[in-house]
């Protein structure tokens, strides 16, 4: 007292109260006594108010070595938030403390409150002493009411604390009471997969791994400030690496969220607009947790031999067939029985037509002036060789034929029922080369400006949660994701060095044949002017760097794959089907094929029409009326110009109703005089067809709207490849061309690879279009080595049936090459 003056009888009255108080509820300490010696196992009853607290001690002993924790399990009846029940544990190196009611919030600022809340204790170190230490901890109770408020309390030791490698302990956990456990790492043991199951999808649960720091964040509104994390429904994985933790050992937390949202639920229909109303809900949920040692370094090394030598043994079976074709070649000629092209590429300066074929002949084509002004096709015998490829202003001018009689002799020739290649393949060859150069080029241009933001986004991705913890950003296989140094996933990344090997090889080969077929030029060989399809590689070469940019941006998308980077795997997905398609057309139409320019803008097209079907093809109808629209109109657009060989025009008189009055024509003499008998039967067959499969790909998307875009319009691009590749083998048989062995063996192997790719790619392990808990219910172990899963082996197959349906593109028309063009048909 101040002064030094006596104590007031109100005082001791005050302490007598208190003391009583404390008789009645079973023991306590009171207002600067000693605390009452607490026994684990007991219930405690009592009661609080503003005047009175309780402090209990519980005092225990740890053998040396060995890790001890403690739970607190307190009870209120009260449900009044105004005046909770405060209890504060204090132990020797922290302090934790909570309320009850334990009010969690939710989701629209809605609050539940819980009235039972345990949490276990920060345990203490293990100490080297040989005896054993003792521990303390005291318990205060407190509340600032006016009135009594009853609690419980209960403290307990708990005798399954830390988790045994391969070992299955089920608990049980609520949002008020969370559970977290110690493991430590085996001896021999560098890296383990945390695991974790459950019968129910929810409540939704957090599974977090933390350092061995206090204190423990093991409550809903703190579990992501420390470690690593993941939302869980059914399933969780998490792979731990012994270097992370300088301790060797770490936390295990489970924490059940007051709301199932964040796993893709939805807020309970009883409580849906009371946001200010307080609920009690009962949320348990029973997990399973199992510890099983990940896979050791030496897996690693095996599963880069394994994916390095799998596609380097393409290159040794390329190198086989070619030194195949040269003893072929080589035997041919000192023979003397050497043909023109052997099927390979490779040319020979024997001629046996020469001294009955003028020179320039184009045997059957009707002469036309190339673009360059009037100047006739170059030959053997005109002022540049054939094989020059200069760069004069005049060839690069334009690609385009822009005289009136020019227009008018397409018009005659591409309208003839019955065309053949010389009548498409007129053009000055040097020029449609370097037209057909430009995809080559521009595609490199593509790719740099392409793939070096992506690169960066993808960096930032893997930094963001490898400092932040959360896993829930990126949708791996957890249960068959193996890290190396700062990825996550190193196996994802790995499987897709097959499409940059393939690619590159396909490169080679190409350039092999370009090589030879220059040289034949030099040589100023007949054969590479006037007979056979016509050599561009530029759309070739196209083509290998889009297979070589799809493993390098596959592999960036499964850094940290996820709803937001979706397109780095599919983009160039769109650009190979489209560049495959036009290669296609381009074989027997050489001079009507798209521009680099139109092709390109077209598959941007495409990629903005799958971003916007990502964003807002889930639930708005309007965006697929718009897009099926558009589907149908450009079907329909494409099979007229397919149809009459670009030479369709709407120009009609010069008046406002020429389009009506040309259109009205085109349909009453194509619809109703001819309707018996298309004047292009085989062109009608493919184009209708082809419009039936997309029209029913519109139907499709507008009667079930799939949730996943990318892959809805990537199907439509591979539909429409199959089926024109179909009508072109089809066709090509029908006119008696051959199919060559290395081509039929290309066929059929595309066919069974492409069979096996697909089944391993419906094979889902991960979804983005779901919340990252949903998506972890698909997660399945590693098939392949312990080191691949079936994504990984879907990303195998795919670069080899890749490369093999190149390869048919590349070798199909081999039987072509001692056929004079006016003999190949057009279709």
């Amino acid at each position: 007292m101040a002064g030094g003056a006596a104590p007031v009888p109100g005082a001791l009255l005050c302490a007598l109260l208190w003391a009583a108080a404390a008789a009645a509820a079973g023991g306590g300490g009171g207002p600067g006594g000693s605390p009452a010696p607490g026994a684990f196992g007991r219930v405690y009853r009592g009661a609080v108010n503003i005047s009175a607290e309780r402090v209990y001690s519980f005092a225990y002993s740890s053998e040396p070595g060995q890790v001890d924790a403690v739970r607190v399990y307190v009870n209120s009846s009260s449900e009044n938030l105004q005046y909770p029940v405060l209890f504060v544990v204090r132990q020797q190196k922290g302090v934790l403390s909570w309320q009850v009611p334990l009010i969690f919030r939710g989701l629209y600022q809605r609050t539940y409150n819980y009235q039972e809340v345990s949490r276990t204790l920060c345990p203490s170190e293990p100490t080297p002493e040989t005896g054993p230490s003792d521990q303390i901890i005291f318990v205060d109770v407190a509340s600032m009411a006016p009135f009594n408020i009853a609690y419980e309390l209960l403290v307990t030791r708990l005798e399954n604390f830390q988790l045994e490698t391969n070992k299955a302990f089920n608990f049980t956990a609520s949002p008020s009471q969370p559970q977290y456990f110690l493991y430590k790492f085996p001896q021999d043991v560098d890296s383990v997969i945390i695991k974790v199951v459950s019968d129910a999808v929810y409540p939704c649960s957090v599974v977090s791994v933390q350092d061995i720091v206090c204190p423990v964040y093991d409550l809903d509104h703190n579990v992501e400030f420390n470690g690593v994390y993941q939302s869980m429904t059914k399933q969780a994985a998490i792979t731990v690496q012994r270097k992370d933790f300088p301790g060797e050992q770490f936390f295990v937390v489970f924490v059940i969220k007051p709301e199932d949202y964040a796993c893709g639920g939805s807020v309970p229909s009883s409580i849906h607009g009371n946001v200010n109303r307080t609920w009690n809900l009962q949320r348990t949920k029973n997990l399973q947790v199992t510890i099983v040692p990940s896979i050791k370094k030496s897996i690693y090394v095996q599963a880069m031999f394994f994916s390095f030598l799998s596609f380097l043994s393409f290159y040794l079976g390329s190198v086989v067939v070619a030194f195949v074709h040269y003893i072929r070649v080589r035997r041919k000629a000192s023979a003397g029985r050497l043909s023109p092209e052997d099927g390979s590429g490779i040319m020979t300066s024997s001629h046996p037509i020469t001294a009955s074929t003028p020179e320039g002949s184009s045997y059957g084509a009707i002469d036309e002036s190339s673009s360059s002004g009037g100047r006739q096709l170059s030959s053997p015998g005109c002022g540049l060789p054939a094989g020059s490829d200069t760069d004069s202003s005049v060839e690069e001018e334009s690609d385009f034929d822009t005289m009136p009689e020019i227009e008018s002799d397409k018009n005659v020739i591409r309208t003839k029922v019955f065309l053949y290649l010389s009548d498409l393949s007129r053009k000055d060859r040097r020029i449609v080369s370097k037209k057909y150069k430009i995809y080559f080029w521009n595609i490199i241009t593509i790719a740099v400006f392409y793939a070096l933001p992506v690169i960066q986004l993808v960096i930032t991705y893997q930094t963001v949660v490898n400092v932040t913890g959360n896993q829930d950003i990126c949708y791996y296989n957890f249960l068959c994701a193996h890290p190396l140094g700062v990825l996550s996933a190193f196996n994802n990344i790995l499987s897709n060095v097959g499409h940059m090997l393939l690619g590159f090889l396909f490169l080679l080969i190409v350039l092999r044949r370009d090589i030879l077929h220059r040289r034949a030029m030099e040589m100023k060989d007949v054969y590479t002017l006037d007979y056979g399809i016509p050599k561009h590689f530029g759309l070739f070469y196209a083509m290998g760097i889009a297979l070589m940019m799809e493993g390098v941006l596959s592999a960036c998308y499964h850094v940290c794959p996820n709803y937001s980077n979706f397109q780095f795997d599919t983009s160039f997905m769109y650009m190979i089907a489209g560049l495959c398609m036009l290669k296609l057309y381009q074989t027997r139409h050489p001079d009507i094929n798209a521009s680099a320019y139109s092709a390109y803008a077209s598959f941007a097209v495409v990629i903005c029409l799958a971003v916007l079907g990502v964003v807002f093809g889930k639930n708005d109808m309007w965006f697929w009326v718009i897009f099926s629209m558009i589907h149908v109109l450009a079907s329909l657009a494409l099979s007229t110009q397919i149809y009459y060989m670009g030479r369709f025009k709407i120009d009609g008189p010069d008046s406002d109703l020429g389009i009506f009055r040309r259109a009205a024509m085109v349909l009453y003499t194509d619809c109703i005089q001819q309707c018996s008998r298309p004047m292009y039967m085989d062109r009608m067959v493919l184009l209708i067809v082809g419009n039936l499969v997309n029209w029913s790909f519109a139907i499709f998307g507008l009667v079930y709207r799939p949730r996943d875009f990318a892959s809805y319009i990537l199907g439509i691009f591979i539909c429409n490849l199959l089926l024109y590749l179909a009508f072109y083998i089809i066709m090509k048989l029908r006119s008696s061309e051959k199919l060559l062995p290395i081509p039929l063996f290309c066929i059929v192997a595309t066919a069974v690879v492409w069979a096996a790719a697909l089944y391993f790619f419906f094979q889902t392990l991960s979804s983005w279009e779901e919340t990252p808990a949903e998506s972890r219910e698909k997660n399945r172990p590693c098939i392949l080595l312990g080191f691949f899963d079936d994504h990984d082996v879907w990303h195998f197959l795919s670069a080899a049936a890749l490369f093999f349906s190149f390869l048919v593109l590349l070798t199909l028309d081999d039987d072509l090459d001692t056929v004079r063009r006016d003999k190949i048909p057009v279709f």
